[in-house]
């Protein structure tokens, strides 16, 4: 059994499910399957402990080739370690769902949840509202051709009630991170760690590095934003994300914020999708489209998130004096170095991203071209946006508005503020 074989059996139950003959194809499946055929099947149907992402589905006896990264070596959180024969154990109370062991796994001895054939019967019924919340690192992901109008109109025929552009509400958290950088950065050897995007990110500060935690931003990130904007706008309606990321799948499940979003896609599982139901993206006609600023749409690159911020901060505030001095990091490691920097004493910016993922989100472990070329698209959509930044964008302010919030200011404090508020800890 393999990773092709556990898509190929997902691909099958999402064609089944919409035909409406699910447990006669999962009867089939079984009847020329293994011995592992029902663990596949119970997880590509998104069956098992509804807030577990990664699944263990065979001992692997310690088999790793030569110069295969391990599973275990892998785990920045220590929830990973073997048995006395050499198999592997997860630890699922130091657990974050990261994804990180299933992408590296060569044995496919772990496999991520899919959660999308759960939801097939309320796309197909059409009584509930169902939005796809699509993240920002979409662009050229499913083909040159494949416009954000395009993409939409695909996800209509999926089922969706329609298409969210995750970056709309990237340009919301510009407005409310610039302003706590303003709260926060006051003096020269102050500084910030933005909250936003990358969950791994989050949970390095949250787990691992505590003692940075005050200093962190108290902000949602977009896809929970999104995913409760949608909502507010629309109640009694589901959220899907789609994005590049296993790590998404885990993030929506943590308590605080759960409510945003009812299910996590990635691109490749949409894919998949649009191969089993036999929807080709490029071929289907321009839909409405989408009125993100640049600095939304450039969250997926690494640095996204500083400029945005940065450029936004410049915008609202001119005349201030401490200006944003910015210092990225992509990939676990590089993450790791920086913060252990700042505990030292040795970086000299006040504005610190991280992104678990080489080159960020376009460098997700389930993104379906090179990261280059996906930067690339990403640069291209940021440039043809018609705002620079979320304070020129008019539909920004009016989205705001329907979610009420008249002032930019209110994001810092009060009731209005709360959907888009975590609270994290306050270090050791």
């Amino acid at each position: 059994m393999s990773a092709s074989r556990y898509d190929e059996i997902f691909k099958r139950l999402v064609k089944s499910a919409y035909h409406g003959d699910l447990a006669a194809e999962k009867e089939q499946i079984r009847r020329t399957g293994d011995e592992l055929t029902d663990q596949y099947i119970l997880y590509a149907a998104g069956g098992g402990d509804p807030d577990t992402v990664v699944f263990k589905v065979r001992e692997c006896g310690g088999q790793c080739c030569a110069g295969d990264e391990h599973c275990r070596a892998s785990c920045l959180f220590g929830a990973i370690v073997r048995d006395r024969q050499g198999n592997v154990v997860i630890k699922r109370n130091d657990c974050t769902g990261c994804g990180k062991c299933v992408e590296v796994c060569r044995h496919y001895s772990l496999v991520d949840k899919k959660e999308f054939v759960p939801l097939i019967e309320l796309l197909r019924d059409r009584r509930v509202p169902v939005f796809a919340a699509v993240a920002p690192a979409f662009a050229g992901q499913f083909g040159p051709g494949v416009t954000p109008g395009k993409m939409r109109a695909a996800l209509k025929r999926l089922g969706f009630y329609g298409m969210v552009e995750v970056a709309l509400f990237a340009d919301i958290l510009t407005l409310k991170e610039a302003l706590e950088f303003e709260r926060q950065v006051t003096k020269e050897d102050d500084f910030m760690l933005t909250s936003m995007c990358c969950p791994v990110w989050v949970s390095m500060v949250k787990r691992v590095y505590r003692d940075l935690a005050p200093h962190i931003s108290p902000s949602v990130s977009p896809m929970v934003a999104c995913g409760r904007g949608i909502k507010h706008l629309h109640p009694g309606s589901k959220v899907v994300f789609i994005g590049p990321c296993i790590a998404k799948k885990a993030e929506a499940k943590e308590p605080d914020i759960k409510d945003a979003v009812d299910a996590v896609l990635t691109f490749r599982e949409l894919q998949q999708i649009f191969e089993a139901v036999g929807v080709d993206p490029a071929k289907m006609e321009e839909d409405e489209s989408e009125h993100s600023s640049t600095a939304g749409r450039i969250y997926a690159r690494t640095g996204g998130v500083s400029r945005a911020i940065s450029e936004t901060l410049d915008r609202l505030r001119p005349d201030r004096k401490i200006k944003i001095r910015a210092i990225q990091a992509d990939g676990v490691q590089n993450c790791k170095k920086m913060l252990e920097d700042v505990l030292a004493g040795r970086l000299k910016g006040n504005f610190l991203e991280g992104m678990g993922c080489n080159g960020g989100c376009v460098g997700g472990p389930k993104v379906l071209i090179d990261p280059a070329a996906g930067r690339e698209f990403v640069e291209r959509y940021g440039e043809q946006a018609a705002s620079p930044t979320p304070v020129d964008n008019r539909y920004v302010m009016e989205l705001l508005k329907q979610l009420g919030i008249d002032a930019v200011e209110e994001f810092l404090d009060g009731e209005k503020a709360a959907m888009w508020i975590r609270n994290f800890p306050t270090g050791r």
